[in-house]
Formats: C-alpha cells, structure tokens, sequence
C-alpha cells in the first residue's frame, strides 16, 4: 500500500500543480472560462492516463483528484464551483481507465 501511494505522489503533485497554480494565469473572464472549461480538465485528464498507461488502474486517483479540488473553491472562485468536483474525479477516473488500456506489467 506504501508502494502505491508513493508512485501516486507525481501526479498528485501535477494535479495540485493544475488545481491551484493554473487559475491564477486567468486575467478576465474569457481566459478563465478558457482554463476552467478546457485546460484544466484536459491536464487533470492527461495526468489520468499517464498514471493509467504507467502504473495500472487505481482508484485513489480520481478520489484525490476530487478531493485536492475542494479547497479551490474557496480560494479561487465561489460556491457554484461546487459541481467541478465531482466532474474532475470523473475525469480523472476516465483518463486513467484509458491508460490502463495501454498499461502493460514490466
């Protein structure tokens, strides 16, 4: 269990990179829909399959993924953020069902 939250550590930290460091690139509206709608979960997606394509299926992920968005919410936007959560998890949950598609055990 150790083993498999330490490989976990890379693309948490990549997640957390998306979650908290690319919402403060938004200057207005429009490139904050930008990075909210598209960037955002098309990185959180690709993490999704580089950790699926890597290490298998794991269902931390998608989890982890929900639950390090959380606390965006009250630090860059508002409540109506809310429904992003879940939605990350299942994007995350996606990308990685995807790579393990491709995963092949070394």
């Amino acid at each position: 269990m150790k083993k498999k939250l330490l490989t976990l550590l890379p693309y948490l930290a990549a997640l957390a990179a998306d979650f908290y460091l690319l919402p403060l690139l938004a200057r207005d509206t429009g490139s904050a829909m930008l990075l909210m709608l598209i960037v955002m979960p098309l990185a959180a997606f690709l993490t999704g399959v580089a950790y699926g394509v890597r290490n298998g299926f794991c269902v931390l992920l998608p989890i982890a993924a929900a639950v390090l968005f959380i606390p965006t919410i009250w630090i860059h936007y508002n409540a109506s953020a809310w429904v992003y959560t879940p939605a990350y998890g299942v994007i995350v949950l996606v990308g990685n069902g995807l790579g393990r598609a491709f995963y092949r055990r070394r």
